[in-house]
């Protein structure tokens, strides 16, 4: 069984009014992501995402060596 709604408040509301008997274990799935504003760390980094250009292009796999000198992998 499947239901739809959206979260009003934090509370889950369901489409259609549908009702569920009190103590019905659900799980949730999100359709969507959610907004991600400026405050979280999320929105942060996203702030920021894709301005360093100058980087080697291996930085990501590598960036112990670039931080602190280890070996390249």
């Amino acid at each position: 069984m499947n239901f739809e709604g959206v979260v009003t408040n934090g509370t889950i509301v369901l489409d259609n009014d549908a009702q569920l008997p009190e103590g019905t274990r659900v799980e949730v799935a999100v359709k969507a992501p959610p907004i991600v504003d400026e405050s979280s760390s999320l929105g942060f980094m996203l702030k920021y995402a894709g301005i360093i250009d100058d980087w080697p292009s291996d930085m990501a796999r590598n960036h112990d060596h670039y931080l602190h000198g280890a070996p390249k992998r």
